[in-house]
């Protein structure tokens, strides 16, 4: 982890793919694997980071966060 990344170590994410990513933009299925996921219901549990919630951002309206 950088020293410029503003979470706490060891804070973690959990998301979940709850639609399915048929339709959506290439970028958008692209955003959805490097998250982790690759099928409905598939969940990740990733580091908490501003990358990754800028990535979560990008495709909220797929996933569950929680």
């Amino acid at each position: 982890m950088t020293a410029t990344a503003k979470t706490a170590p060891g804070k973690t994410v959990k998301v979940t793919l709850v639609k399915s990513v048929a339709g959506t933009k290439s970028d958008h299925r692209a955003t959805v694997i490097g998250l982790g996921l690759g099928r409905i219901n598939s969940s990740s549990v990733l580091e908490d980071t501003p990358s990754v919630r800028g990535m979560i951002n990008k495709v909220s309206y797929l996933l569950r966060v929680g």
